[in-house]
């Protein structure tokens, strides 16, 4: 029972590439031309990349335009429109930058604003679920656009200002994963409140209620040892923030490497928010798990 790789590629690649796509619509870099194609093309891969990773983790994915009409109360629907609608405007600025040299300075802010809000709207399908406390904080979306900022700021050759996001969304990191642990117990769920049977007294469950694994098994019940979890998070933080703002001071001040090292920080930021991601959905302890004596 592990989170499906089709989430956190998506989560991961998405974050980055719109993250990427927000500063290139701020017009940091400024570019344009071949250098402008490149950037953009990566944004792009990353971007469409993982919204294409989502579908596959959908029951009937010949159905998904259907989740479009629903923007007026599912956060999934709100994700679509802004995705669509991001990665339209920012298609017509990036031709002004490549084909005609010109930076559309509107065009690029509606694009940098509507990528700001497909990451939020991205956060917000988790945030808003009340049966997985972890996820129903309100650091939640602060996570998801903090990392979204850092990583778009390393991917967009922005040294400086990325050092500074990326000691923020470190931080946020930590508060997350600290809030997080006790989000379950501070809920006050159990399974009294759970079967509505908790003003009876202490309620617990007889036997199992399976033999056998199930899909509410599959999807929602995983259970991560401690001290594996343990062992993720340091990873998951060195590779994610301590590494690169390491590899990035030393370009700073060793003025060495500009292009080559901050390359390598981009890796190693990338494989420590893809293990942030997979801890994320791992350790995300649905009320569920108390029908099966998995809580």
């Amino acid at each position: 029972m592990h989170p499906a790789p089709s989430v956190i590629v998506f989560t991961t690649l998405s974050g980055l590439g719109f993250g990427l796509l927000f500063w290139l619509g701020l017009g940091l870099p400024a570019v344009t031309g071949w250098v402008a194609f490149v950037m953009f093309v990566i944004a792009y891969a990353m971007a469409v990349g993982g919204l294409l990773a989502s579908t596959f983790h959908l029951g009937r994915p010949e159905r998904a335009m259907k989740a479009f009409k629903q923007w007026r109360s599912s956060w999934l629907s709100r994700e679509g429109c802004c995705a669509v609608g991001a990665l339209v405007v920012m298609g017509l600025y990036a031709l002004g930058a490549v084909f005609f040299g010109q930076t559309w300075t509107l065009l690029g802010w509606i694009g940098a604003l509507l990528s700001l809000l497909t990451v939020f709207t991205t956060s917000m399908i988790y945030t808003q679920l009340k049966t997985i406390p972890r996820w129903n904080m309100g650091l939640t979306p602060v996570m998801f656009l903090s990392f979204s900022l850092a990583g778009g700021a390393l991917m967009a050759g922005q040294v400086r200002l990325a050092i500074v996001l990326l000691l923020i969304a470190a931080i946020v990191q930590l508060a997350y994963w600290k809030q997080g642990d006790l989000a379950f117990a501070v809920s006050g769920t159990n399974m009294g409140t759970a079967t509505g049977l908790g003003d009876r007294g202490e309620v617990r469950a007889f036997e199992p209620p399976h033999t056998g694994t199930n899909y509410l098994l599959r999807e929602f019940v995983h259970v991560v040892g401690r001290k594996h979890a343990a062992k993720l998070r340091v990873i998951s933080f060195a590779l994610a923030f301590a590494l690169p703002l390491a590899i990035l001071l030393v370009t700073i001040l060793g003025n060495t490497g500009h292009h080559v090292l901050p390359f390598f920080a981009v890796l190693s930021h990338l494989a420590g928010v893809a293990t942030s991601r997979w801890l994320f959905f791992a350790q995300a302890e649905h009320v569920v798990g108390l029908y099966y004596g998995k809580r």
